[in-house]
């Protein structure tokens, strides 16, 4: 007998870091239709262990904000489900016994170094922040060596020795060496507390998810991740990164180039299905005929219909939010 084939399961994770803006909506609304194209369930999961740059308010806007958009989720803070706790500070004992398991099997060392690194650790990283390649210069402590003093430690993930592939299900065949191209990385913060990479694993992992669209900024992040699911033993989703949105000067959308925040866009009565009309053009899946539909549901039901990886656009979408037009 074959293996049993799992059911589809797929997320969205906004981190309350902030609000809510143009360029996540993009990103949520192709991970939404993706789903939906598969039939797959969706969860919705709070990551907030980033907890220096957490906004209080931020969690209830991203909920408002995608529910502004027509996106419906099957699991979730809000209604519950097979799979909660849904935010990541109600998680903390799956990361805690995570990372036992890496201690017992030799993959993660006390790591003094890289203050930065160790204290931004729980976000997720960026185009540009990867930073420099970790020198190894704590990687030579073993199990049952003495641990530094509490609090002044993290705890760093062993990168293999050796080539990595994995097709990602959107821009093709990626290659790294990890340990020589992204460097050991940390996995839980000086505070002892999981750090980005390894909750977001745990996370998936247990939720049963089978595939992660998110943006191209995070690839990087998708070699460490493979790491920590091959030492827990556990089946990573598939992987599909897209293009970003960005401003003119080609840099990630943010403040400094103008508001483009959801909230903004509903308190000035722009229409939600205006956004998704764009986010759909942008990404080539608009026909004439969505124009002509008015209805916010019917038009994401087309788009799911119409929905394929092979034909969405590879291009990194630029717009300048003081000329923008939404309405399609």
């Amino acid at each position: 007998m074959g293996s049993e084939q799992l059911p589809a399961v797929a997320r969205l994770a906004p981190s309350p870091t902030g609000a809510q803006h143009l360029g996540n909506a993009r990103t949520y609304l192709i991970a939404y239709w993706s789903a939906r194209a598969v039939n797959a369930s969706l969860i919705l999961r709070i990551e907030d262990i980033d907890s220096p740059r957490i906004k209080p308010w931020a969690t209830e806007q991203a909920m408002v904000d995608l529910k502004w958009l027509g996106i419906e989720w099957d699991e979730g803070p809000d209604v519950g489900g097979a799979h909660g706790p849904y935010v990541q500070t109600q998680r903390t004992h799956l990361y805690q016994t995570a990372l036992e398991n890496l201690m017992a099997a030799g993959r993660v060392y006390p790591c003094v170094c890289s203050r930065r690194d160790i204290e931004t650790a729980a976000s997720a990283p960026h185009a540009g922040d990867e930073g420099p390649v970790y020198p190894g210069t704590c990687a030579n402590w073993q199990l049952g060596d003495p641990l530094p003093e509490p609090g002044s430690f993290c705890w760093r993930f062993r990168c293999r020795t050796e080539q990595m592939d994995f097709v990602d299900h959107f821009v093709g065949t990626q290659s790294c060496m990890p340990s020589r191209d992204l460097g050991d990385f940390p996995v839980t913060r000086k505070t002892g507390d999981a750090a980005y990479q390894l909750a977001v694993v745990v996370d998936d992992s247990s939720m049963g998810v089978t595939e992660v669209v998110r943006g191209m900024d995070l690839l990087p992040s998708t070699f460490r991740q493979l790491e920590l699911y091959r030492a827990l033993g556990c089946q990573p989703p598939t992987f599909s990164h897209v293009p970003l949105v960005v401003g003119k000067d080609g840099r990630r959308l943010a403040k400094r180039h103008g508001d483009t925040r959801l909230s903004q866009y509903r308190e000035s009565q722009i229409r939600p299905i205006d956004v998704v009309r764009w986010a759909a053009q942008s990404a080539g899946l608009f026909s004439d005929a969505m124009a002509q539909t008015s209805d916010l549901t019917g038009l994401h039901q087309e788009i799911i219909r119409a929905f394929r990886w092979d034909v969405l656009s590879r291009e990194t979408v630029i717009v300048d939010p003081g000329s923008i037009s939404l309405r399609i």
